[in-house]
């Protein structure tokens, strides 16, 4: 029975992997509900019949799957938590950091607060009209810009 079984959960966000049994089950209308077991016991509900058959549910930022599951799918789910980790420490680091906000004045973009991917292309459109060559401007100008728009969009490679 699924509810005896160890089960692995994975926490990409936090890089935190563990073994866990299923605590509670409770049947109903729409299936097997289960709650994961202690310390993990707040995961829940969540369908078991589903993580029986699929061998993985995701549960907020966790994922709880077999074994089995966890050895096919470990390096994808690995490289997704590290991308997530990193974009994560980028947007604490991020106003600090000498060479984002030399980065930021390239593109005339606020020295404080969160950016999106959006605002940096368009500041680095508005900023291409006057920087390229061909406008007036110069190559250099147009690296600077073009470097600044690539190291303030890396913060959020790898983010869904």
């Amino acid at each position: 029975m699924a509810d005896k079984e160890e089960w692995v959960v994975w926490n990409g966000s936090l890089g935190v992997l563990d073994k866990v049994a299923i605590g509670r089950v409770e049947a109903g209308e729409a299936g097997r509900m289960a709650y994961l077991a202690d310390p993990y016991g707040v995961v829940g509900p969540f369908s078991l019949d589903e993580l029986e058959r699929e061998g993985r549910i995701a549960f907020g930022a966790c994922f709880v799957m077999s074994s089995q599951r966890w050895k096919e799918d470990q390096v994808e789910l690995r490289l997704q938590g590290r991308a997530q980790r990193r974009a994560y420490q980028a947007r604490f680091s991020f106003d600090d950091d000498e060479d984002d906000q030399e980065h930021r004045k390239a593109l005339n973009l606020p020295l404080e607060g969160d950016l999106d991917p959006a605002e940096i292309r368009a500041a680095f459109r508005r900023e291409a009209k006057t920087a390229h060559p061909d406008a007036g401007g110069s190559d250099e100008q147009y690296r600077l810009i073009a470097e600044a728009r690539d190291a303030l969009l890396e913060q959020f490679a790898g983010v869904s």
